[in-house]
C-alpha cells in the first residue's frame, strides 16, 4: 500500500522526474499537490498532474517514482472535468525548476471550480481556503464560470445548472 504524499515526497518526485527528463517539459500540478504545497493541507492521497508536451521517457518513469518512492500518481487535469478557459498556462504558477522540467500549480480558478463541479467535501474546503488566502477571488470564479458555461454541453456528465448552483453556494458561503 502507497503512503500519502506529504510536502518531502512531492519535492522529491518533482527532483527524481527532473533528473529523469532529457528535454524541457512543463509539469501542472493540481489538486491535493497544490494544497500540500500551499501548504493548507499535509498531505494527499495522490500527486494529480498533467505534462506539457506529453514525453514517452517521463510517461515511462512516472510508474517507477510510483513505486520507488511509494506514492500514488495520476495524470489528471482541470481540463479533464471541465472546460477551461484559454489561457490557463499563463495563470499557473510557478513553483520550482527541476532539470529541463517546470513545475507550476494548474491555473488556481480552474482548479476551484472543478473542485467546486465534483462537491465532495475536501474539495469544497479546498476552495474555501483559496478565497480565504485570496488565491482565487469570487468575482473571478463567477466570471471564469460564465466564459466556459456555454462549453459545458462538451462535458455530458456534468449538469450545467446544479454546476451553477453549486457555484453560487460556495460565492454566497463567502461572503457569511
Amino acid at each position: 500500500m502507497r503512503g500519502l504524499a506529504d510536502e518531502a515526497r512531492i519535492r522529491r518526485f518533482m527532483r527524481e522526474l527532473g533528473r529523469a527528463a532529457r528535454r524541457p517539459a512543463r509539469i501542472y500540478l493540481t489538486g491535493g499537490a497544490t494544497a500540500v504545497l500551499s501548504h493548507w493541507r499535509d498531505s494527499t492521497i495522490d500527486i494529480a498532474l498533467k505534462l506539457v508536451p506529453e514525453d514517452d521517457l517521463l510517461l515511462r518513469a512516472i510508474p517507477e517514482l510510483k513505486e520507488s518512492l511509494q506514492i500514488n500518481v495520476e495524470l489528471a487535469a482541470p481540463s479533464d472535468f471541465i472546460p477551461v478557459q484559454d489561457g490557463w498556462e499563463d495563470r499557473s504558477r510557478f513553483i520550482v525548476q527541476e532539470g529541463p522540467l517546470t513545475f507550476y500549480d494548474y491555473d488556481l480558478i480552474a482548479q476551484a471550480l472543478s473542485k467546486i463541479e465534483r462537491g465532495h467535501a475536501h474539495d469544497l474546503e479546498d476552495v474555501r481556503e483559496m478565497i480565504q488566502r485570496g488565491l482565487v477571488q469570487p468575482s473571478s470564479l463567477r466570471k471564469t464560470f460564465a466564459a466556459i458555461e456555454p462549453r459545458l454541453y462538451r462535458y455530458p456528465a456534468v449538469d450545467p445548472a446544479s454546476f451553477r448552483r453549486a457555484v453560487e453556494d460556495v460565492l454566497r458561503s463567502q461572503r457569511h
